[in-house]
């Protein structure tokens, strides 16, 4: 198998960037990711991006061979959404503690881990992580789990994404090469379709992919693989006999989808489910690319048909928002292939963007939003909170729509704000989450909590004074209350 500096080397000279390709052999070598800034640790390292990449597949066991911080600090980060298994839910670690590394006792410890869980829960698969703690001790976990699945004749996959590898994003492309390596084109199907398709980098946040995957199902269009939401190892195993590939956000896989191209031939486009217009073009794109792979012309007809009754349908019920929200502004604080999807979203119903932040999009995305404002004023690369607090607090947005890290900033300048990263509990994709996506936007900016924060407080208010003798000021302004005219009864307690 590669190092893992030959593999970070692999994922950060990806020949499908657009921005990559435009680099010298030299210049190529540089990466495509910034390291992280030694301190900031609120983005995320290399082993939480694997997690955020991996944990949603729902039916294997999640085993992280490093201290117990380690998985108490990952855990349960994103919320993604299971329609069946639960052991994802469940918590595995091998708790090394300081004994076990002056011991030189890891490998041993994680053996034994794989064993029991094995036993205890039969899982269909055991995925291992290493950890920065780990990986510098010099636990060969892929020995280990070579060895274990040998014996337990079980998959054991190692995943090699500690966290001083580099950033959340370099995590994410390292768990996708993890799949490549052990996962994907291990199980052959028995029941293959000319309408297969997968949908990488799709994590089913709140459950909002259940949105759109009826859609898939009324046009005869099968998911074998949603990688990684609400996925099962074994369909995860035979992906690699899908069709086409919608690929929903690049920044984290495209390197998957890119070598599932190379590797079985399965073509990829890049969509988007966020907005009316945009998720009718990504049903679109599905259905041309499966009938260049052999599905019948016919599908083009049924896809037309389906989104003319659903557009017509999210349209009506949008059209009550409208006159609500039209010309009101949006400051979009967030990244990927949200940057633009939710741009034009909500332009569609007529909403302002005064910004929005492109932090962790793709050249392409970048492209995309130029196209949508118009006005690169409106875009940033990153914007530091005072200088988010100012904009807020000048009246220059009507809400703020962004993750969690940033709701306090717009709670302080007294502005609506709406959580649409993987913390959020609503879900917005396809037709149904787009209207779901404004009726949250209007009960945030219409709730009467503004109105009443926005009152200056009681001991704000000074009395009006000016022109008034100081002796009145001192006998009626500031004169105390009166005693009551007769004392209140007191009842002796014996």
């Amino acid at each position: 198998m590669p190092s893992l500096k030959a593999k970070i080397q692999d994922v950060f000279e990806e020949p499908a960037c657009e921005k990559n390709r435009s680099k010298d052999p030299k210049a190529r070598k540089n990466g495509c990711s910034k390291p992280l800034t030694p301190g900031a640790a609120a983005g995320g390292c290399a082993f939480d991006g694997a997690k955020v990449v991996l944990q949603p597949v729902t039916d294997v066991a999640h085993l992280i061979h490093g201290p117990l911080g380690c998985e108490g600090n990952s855990w349960d980060n994103r919320g993604s959404a299971s329609s069946g298994p639960t052991l994802w839910r469940t918590s595995f670690t091998t708790d090394l503690t300081e004994l076990d590394v002056v011991m030189g006792n890891g490998e041993r410890k994680l053996f034994k881990a794989i064993r029991e869980i094995k036993e205890a829960y039969a899982p269909p698969a055991i995925f291992v992580y290493s950890t920065c703690v780990t990986a510098l001790t010099g636990d060969d976990i892929e020995a280990v789990c070579n060895r274990a699945a040998e014996k337990f004749c079980l998959p054991v996959v190692p995943v090699n994404a500690p966290g001083f590898a580099g950033s959340k994003n370099l995590g994410n492309k390292l768990a996708g090469e993890a799949l490549l390596d052990h996962v994907i084109g291990t199980v052959e199907p028995n029941d293959v379709t000319a309408y297969d398709i997968n949908i990488i980098g799709e994590f089913n946040l709140s459950g909002e992919f259940w949105l759109v995957k009826p859609l898939l199902d009324r046009l005869g269009i099968r998911v074998r693989a949603c990688i990684p939401g609400d996925a099962r190892y074994l369909d995860i195993a035979s992906a690699h006999r899908a069709k086409a590939s919608m690929l929903v956000c690049s920044t984290a896989l495209i390197n998957l989808a890119r070598k599932m191209e190379e590797r079985w031939g399965i073509p990829f486009f890049e969509g988007s489910f966020y907005g009316i217009s945009d998720t009718s073009e990504a049903l679109r794109q599905i259905a041309k690319l499966l009938v260049t792979k052999g599905a019948e012309p016919e599908i083009l007809e049924r896809t037309e048909a389906l989104i003319e009754e659903e557009e017509a349908v999210a349209w009506k019920k949008l059209a009550a928002y409208r006159p609500r929200l039209e010309g009101k502004r949006v400051l979009l604080n967030t990244g990927g292939v949200k940057s633009w999807s939710v741009v034009h979203a909500l332009m569609e119903v007529g909403m302002e963007i005064v910004g929005t932040s492109i932090k962790k999009s793709t050249p392409e995305d970048k492209e995309r939003i130029k196209q949508l404002l118009k006005d690169e004023n409106h875009v940033f690369e990153t914007m530091a909170p005072r200088e988010l607090y100012n904009m807020l607090a000048d009246d220059k947005a009507d809400i703020m729509l962004s993750g969690g890290r940033t709701q306090f900033i717009a709670l302080k300048a007294k502005t609506p704000w709406l959580d649409i990263n993987q913390e959020r509990h609503h879900p917005y994709a396809g037709y149904d989450g787009m209207v779901e996506l404004v009726r949250q936007i209007d009960l945030a900016i219409h709730n009467p909590i503004w109105t009443e924060v926005r009152e200056p407080a009681p001991w704000e208010c000074q009395p009006e004074t000016e022109g008034v003798p100081s002796s009145q000021i001192e006998t009626d302004t500031f004169r105390p209350a009166s005693p009551p005219s007769s004392p209140v009864p007191v009842t002796s307690i014996r």
